[in-house]
């Protein structure tokens, strides 16, 4: 199988560079600086074992690579927001022997939130919903950290809606030979619901830094506590942090890189590369839009997604509103919580 990383970023850098490195054929696709930095000195993979270098294909879309094969697996691994644009490119592309990328080809979404599958599933037959337990960075054109060991990272897969198939089991073979701990599961949602609610603290991480404060860290389980009960009265299950910790046990550590970058997740990332969007409307903007369904008021997600989206389009710096000046937004938005 060849494997088409929609989306060369922190998880689809730190996927792509990985399968390259087990020897697996891969492709790039990236735009911009990015794109170019690709293309002059290969992805530049920094990892505990050290800075790996991989001179790989790499294009801005399917019209440099021709006809798709029909062994090729599709990863799409850009933000939320970028869905619907790289869905729109790579789902007529045509495949050798006939047919199309959305009819033909698997499509795993390598994503954060639950929306991007459901925006696949309008446009492509194969859809695979991937819960992605991946530390890793990309702030420079061109370079990629994971500082994650033994594994890399953990990658739940699971068909969308639900179910398996043998061409799951063989992905998943290809990625644990490549660092990967890659376990198919018939409910994949149960996992990436639960990733949902850990990335409700994005937006926080985003705005004000890391969440070393036990005021922020307080913040957060108010805004959690929230997603938690917009998800119950949905109905919607997700896996427990009992079954979360026994699936990851100690197998992805983090250690210092050197020259690796310092600071937050894919929001933060978001607003260090001043990208003008960030990712807040599918992360607490799932649970706003799951309480005003299900009439379960969410005034700290609303809060937050809307903070989030003014620092990413004014391009405010990330982590530049002080933690108790958030403290108090958020106690002027939920004073009975307070």
């Amino acid at each position: 199988m060849r494997y088409i990383i929609i989306g060369a970023g922190a998880v689809g850098g730190a996927i792509g560079g990985r399968l390259a490195q087990s020897g697996r054929e891969v492709v790039l696709v990236a735009r911009g600086a990015h794109l170019a930095a690709l293309r002059e000195g290969g992805l530049r993979l920094r990892v505990p074992e050290g800075e790996l270098t991989y001179r790989l294909p790499a294009v801005e879309g399917p019209a440099r690579l021709g006809a798709l094969r029909a062994d090729d697996v599709l990863i799409l691994a850009v933000k939320t927001q970028d869905t619907e644009a790289a869905l729109a490119a790579w789902g007529p592309a045509p495949v050798a022997g006939g047919g199309t990328a959305a009819g033909r080809l698997p499509l795993l979404c390598a994503q954060n939130g639950v929306e991007g599958q459901r925006l696949a599933l309008r446009r492509f037959r194969h859809v695979y919903g991937v819960c992605v337990w991946l530390p890793a960075a990309h702030v420079e054109p061109g370079v990629v950290s994971a500082a994650g060991t033994p594994l890399t990272g953990m990658l739940h897969l699971g068909r969308h809606p639900h179910g398996t198939d043998g061409t799951l089991r063989r992905i998943a073979a290809d990625l644990e030979a490549a660092h990967f701990g890659a376990p198919v599961v018939p409910d994949v949602s149960r996992w990436q619901y639960a990733k949902l609610l850990a990335n409700l603290a994005n937006a926080i991480e985003a705005v004000s830094g890391p969440l070393e404060s036990e005021a922020a860290r307080a913040l957060y389980d108010r805004v959690r506590a929230e997603g938690e009960a917009v998800l119950a009265a949905a109905g919607i299950a997700h896996a427990s942090a009992t079954e979360q910790k026994e699936t990851r046990g100690d197998r992805i550590t983090l250690v210092p890189l050197p020259g690796g970058p310092r600071g937050g997740g894919s929001s933060w990332q978001s607003l260090v590369r001043g990208t003008g969007t960030i990712e807040a409307d599918h992360l607490n903007g799932e649970i706003v839009l799951l309480g005003r369904l299900h009439g379960v008021p969410t005034p700290l997600n609303e809060l937050l997604q809307h903070l989030a989206n003014t620092f990413a389009r004014e391009h405010r710096a990330a982590g530049s509103l002080p933690v108790a000046e958030l403290v108090r937004l958020a106690g002027e938005a939920a004073p009975a919580a307070g």
